[in-house]
């Protein structure tokens, strides 16, 4: 075996994640939809890769590029808290192929109920899954739990979409295109706490600086579920508003309207495109580790944490999840 690369370390950031920007690269380097391609194998070996490297050892010949890869692709697929692998839907990486069909999909077929009723529901089945994979895995969840979440968030979605659609009958043609997006925006309100309700009842694991766990908090658990409803709102947002516009006034010219049959593939490729840059930047506006003052804590354990370490201690850690 040979020894890590002087001063290398796999699980420092390779870029400042204090910033918008270091986080921006940093997600653009895991949510890389190229990687939904790679092999499970290939996945499975850059595990054990990383592992090794952690351990102090890795394969003789390595350089930092492989390594950096595999981290890539470990980052990918594996979750942070538990380094169970991940189902491939559930991966941010895949939110770019998955996320484009469907809200191409929602975005073109608006005009009937039963349209507006079957993609709703198709994508908070989607939406479901991603939650339930991105959750802070230190907080238990119960079948019945995720049932009454997935019931709870597509009842919110069908309600506002078919309540919207219908009122907006009579109003211009562009508001009409913008109910899909109220309708997600109303679902991810409802969905994420739903779905990650155990972290808000029991609280999650906070740690000081060094990575010393120091209890749990449910405070930390709301700042976190609440930043990421704001992110994915934000990632939906301008595919969800800025498409229907275009496509409003692309549908006005005599060439759009021969081609009505790809009017469907284009706003799906259109979304793509939206996406491709939106969920990077929208995972990186406020950081994964996500940071809470300890004077902001619940009194009992602000006053634990004072009873033990004094004035050492300002702020508590904890993942907030995606």
């Amino acid at each position: 075996m040979a020894t890590i690369p002087l001063g290398f370390n796999i699980d420092a950031p390779r870029w400042d994640q204090s910033t918008f920007v270091g986080r921006l690269k940093h997600f653009l380097n895991i949510t890389d939809p190229r990687t939904v391609l790679v092999p499970e194998e290939e996945l499975d070996r850059a595990k054990a890769l990383v592992e090794g490297c952690r351990a102090g050892l890795v394969p003789p010949g390595s350089s930092q590029e492989q390594l950096l890869y595999a981290k890539k692709l470990y980052d990918s697929a594996f979750h942070p808290d538990s380094g169970e692998k991940m189902n491939l839907i559930g991966r941010m990486s895949f939110q770019v192929p998955g996320g484009m069909a469907l809200t191409g999909c929602m975005l073109q077929f608006y005009r009937t109920v039963p349209a507006v009723v079957f993609w709703q529901w198709v994508n908070q089945s989607f939406n479901a899954i991603v939650n339930y994979t991105n959750r802070n895995a230190a907080s238990p969840i119960s079948l019945r739990q995720i049932g009454v979440a997935y019931v709870t968030a597509t009842g919110t979605a069908l309600a506002t979409a078919v309540g919207l659609n219908l009122y907006t009958k009579r109003a211009p043609p562009l508001l009409a295109r913008w109910v899909p997006f109220a309708a997600v925006a109303a679902a991810n309100c409802v969905n994420i706490p739903m779905m990650r309700q155990q972290e808000i009842i029991n609280g999650v694991t906070v740690t000081d600086g060094d990575n010393n766990e120091l209890g749990h908090s449910r405070r930390a658990a709301v700042k976190g579920i609440a930043q990421v409803v704001v992110s994915r709102i934000t990632m939906a947002a301008p595919g969800m508003i800025i498409l229907p516009i275009i496509m409003e006034r692309l549908e006005k010219f005599p060439f759009m309207q021969r081609i009505r049959v790809l009017h469907g593939p284009l706003q799906v490729l259109l979304c793509g495109g939206f996406l491709l840059f939106m969920v990077p930047a929208a995972c990186a506006l406020f950081p994964q580790r996500c940071s809470l003052a300890v004077a902001d804590l619940e009194p009992e354990l602000r006053d634990s944490i004072m009873a033990k370490h004094g004035d050492k201690v300002p702020y508590v850690y904890f993942n907030k999840g995606l």
